[in-house]
Order: C-alpha cells, then sequence, then structure tokens
C-alpha cells in the first residue's frame, strides 16, 4: 500500500482535513457523558430547571457541531479516497497496454480484469477508512479511559480489565478472518478465469457439446467459493455477540460497584451513567476499528496484487 500511496499527492489537503475533523468529532463525544453526569448528581437534586435547560442546549450544539465535523471528515475521505482510486486505476490501465504477450499469458486477463476492478475498489475503501478512522478510534479509547480515571480510578480498573478482552476477541476473530479473505479474493481469480473460458470458447464448447460439463465446473468453484465466503461471515458475525458478552459483564460490574460507591458518598450517580456510556464508547471505536484493520489488511493484499 506504501508504494500506491504516491496517488494520494493531489489529495493532501483532503487526507489531512478529514482525520483532523474526526478528531474534532471525538472530541465533542467525550464530553458530553460529563454533561449528563453534572445534570445528574447536580442539576436534577437541586430542581434546577434552568442548568437542565442550558446543559440540554449544550449538548444539542456539540450532537450539531459533531454531525457537521463527520460530514465534513467523510466528505473530504471519501473525495481522497475516490481520486486515489480513480489514480491508481488510470495508471494501472495505461501500464498493462505496455505489456508483452508473455507478460499479459503469465499474469492472465482474468487476473488483470480482478486487478484493476475489484483490488482497485478495494484498495479505495482501505484508504477511506484509514483517513476516517486511524487517528479517531485509538483517540476515543484512550480518551475515554482518561475521562473514566477522572471519575473514578478504581472503578476504571474495569475499563482496563475489559479493554484488553475485548481487543483480544476482535484480534482472533481477525486473524482468522483475514486468512480466508486471501483465499476468498484467490477464488474470485479463478471464477473470473472461468467465466472468460467459457465466454471465449462459447462456439467450441457448443460445438463439442461441453455445456454440461462445463456448467458443472463452473457450478463447483462458485459453490465452493460460496461456502468459503459463508464460512468466513459466520466468523466476522462472532465479532459483535463476543464483543457485547464482554461489555455486558463489564456494565454489570460498574453498576454493582458504582453503587457501593454511590452509597458510600466516593462517586455520584451521574458519575456511574457516564462510566457506563464510556464503557460504550470504547466498544463502538474498538469495532470500528477492527473494520479499519479487516479492510485495511484487505486493501494492502489487494494492493500488493495492483503492485505486482
Amino acid at each position: 500500500m506504501k508504494k500506491l500511496l504516491v496517488y494520494l499527492k493531489d489529495y493532501k489537503l483532503e487526507s489531512i482535513v478529514g482525520p483532523l475533523f474526526k478528531l474534532l468529532e471525538a472530541c465533542f463525544e467525550l464530553i458530553v457523558p460529563l454533561l449528563v453526569a453534572d445534570v445528574i448528581n447536580n442539576a436534577i437534586p437541586n430542581g434546577d430547571a434552568a442548568a437542565v435547560r442550558r446543559t440540554a442546549l449544550i449538548m444539542v450544539l456539540f450532537g450539531v457541531l459533531g454531525l457537521v465535523c463527520s460530514i465534513t471528515a467523510q466528505f473530504f475521505a471519501a473525495k481522497a479516497a475516490v481520486g486515489f482510486g480513480a489514480a491508481v486505476r488510470s495508471a494501472l490501465f495505461r501500464h498493462v497496454n505496455t505489456l508483452s504477450h508473455a507478460e499479459l499469458d503469465r499474469l492472465g486477463s482474468s487476473g488483470l480484469i480482478t486487478r484493476l476492478t475489484a483490488d482497485v475498489d478495494q484498495a479505495q475503501a482501505g484508504v477511506n477508512l484509514v483517513l476516517r478512522l486511524l487517528l479517531r478510534s485509538p483517540f476515543v479509547v484512550i480518551g475515554s479511559i482518561i475521562m473514566a480515571l477522572t471519575i473514578s480510578v478504581k472503578l476504571t480498573l474495569i475499563f482496563l480489565v475489559a479493554t484488553p478482552l475485548i481487543g483480544l476477541v476482535i484480534y482472533l476473530v481477525i486473524s482468522r478472518s483475514l486468512r480466508l479473505y486471501k483465499s476468498i479474493q484467490a477464488g474470485v481469480d479463478r471464477l473470473s478465469l472461468l467465466t472468460r473460458e467459457n465466454l471465449s470458447g462459447a462456439r467450441v464448447i457448443r460445438a463439442f457439446s461441453r455445456q454440461q460439463e462445463e456448467s458443472g465446473r463452473f457450478k463447483d468453484t462458485a459453490d465452493s467459493l460460496m461456502r468459503l465466503q459463508m464460512f468466513a461471515g459466520r466468523i466476522s458475525a462472532a465479532l459483535n455477540p463476543a464483543t457485547m458478552v464482554i461489555v455486558d459483564l463489564a456494565v454489570v460490574l460498574i453498576i454493582w460497584f458504582g453503587g457501593k460507591s454511590v452509597s458510600a458518598g466516593e462517586v455520584g450517580q451521574g458519575d456511574v451513567v457516564a462510566l457506563v456510556n464510556y464503557l460504550t464508547q470504547i466498544l463502538i471505536a474498538l469495532v470500528a476499528l477492527a473494520n479499519l484493520i479487516v479492510n485495511f489488511t484487505r486493501g494492502t493484499a489487494s494492493a500488493a496484487r495492483i503492485q505486482e
């Protein structure tokens, strides 16, 4: 992927502005739970309706600003990614037209077509996700833990245990999925090759009455690819339930020990609510980071095929 990043040279501004606006959005998200905690701890017990309305307006303002930042970041990231994909596809197409007949035979038309279409699209999607999430997700995780520390060091220990466990589950799912995705990409190449052979040799196949044999060969390859994709999908689908179990257990522990801390006067009820919100933000950020890693690794594999 690093060798192809030269095609982002015309989109340097977009590649910087997009992640910066995502960081701004993350800052607004991290402040909101503290505002909720303040309302629950102070404004509601004191019956201060003006403070509740004022805080609600501030949260709405932060929500609107976060939405604007998110849309701006998405726009610049998409513009840079689409421009990158167009530049790579054009350069690859020009280069393919300069290849010798021996090189074309070695690479195969089906492989070249896959590289010009699916691989470029995958690399483009990887760039898009990196620009949107590479800085945001780690920032949200670290920021949520720091914010939780400002509320209660003791209860933050639950965060410090739950976060690595969530990361471990994500790593196990990703490491298994990525190996399967590489096999799926090779299966797409084989399917493209069979399609090309049948289209280019349709007359010969009919002349020798080989339609059933070729249809069976195509069906076997397509079914094999389908089974592989379904297997990879099942493994990927286990990510959300597995992480949610850990998060739910962590929420139970926060409420359990948080309730005791509230009774002891160590923290307020709003602080417990804020801690639950921060834990949820960590989960969302880690799952987004997992999707980023999966798509970036697939994009890297596609970039290697394009570079080849």
